[in-house]
């Protein structure tokens, strides 16, 4: 979705309406439910920063583009911050591990094959039918 985005900063609530298209009373909306979060003035004006405008677009282009209702706007929402919250886990976990792994590789440099545990036992794929159909 193209916006008319002016600079970086905060925008009043009527501001945004005008850039989107969309009724004041809509973002009120969008907030009530817990949608949107824009930060307050000491006047108790609503600012949205940036990042409320790029999920403001993402909240129009469901509801927009794809037809979803605000509680499926919702679930959605959800479903992106669990998996952004697991993203940053999985990064964690493998640099973690990167640095363990660094941390124990002796001195003066080793080999791939030095730095491997070599498995005792065979390791035994079981084959599928489905997939022993596509062999034959």
């Amino acid at each position: 979705m193209a916006t008319k985005r002016k600079s970086k900063g905060a925008y009043m609530i009527s501001s945004v309406a005008e850039m989107y298209g969309i009724h004041p009373q809509t973002l009120r909306l969008y907030e009530r439910e817990g949608l949107l979060k824009p930060s307050r003035t000491e006047g108790n004006t609503r600012l949205y920063t940036e990042e409320d405008l790029e999920r403001l677009e993402f909240i129009l282009n469901l509801a927009r583009d794809l037809g979803v209702n605000i509680a499926g706007i919702a679930i959605v929402l959800q479903m992106r911050e669990r998996m952004e919250e697991m993203n940053r886990q999985m990064q964690s976990f493998v640099d973690y591990v990167r640095t363990e792994m660094l941390t124990r590789v002796p001195p003066g440099g080793a080999s791939a094959e030095q730095g491997l545990v070599p498995i005792r036992r065979p390791v035994i794929v079981p084959v599928t039918s489905r997939e022993s159909r596509k062999r034959s």
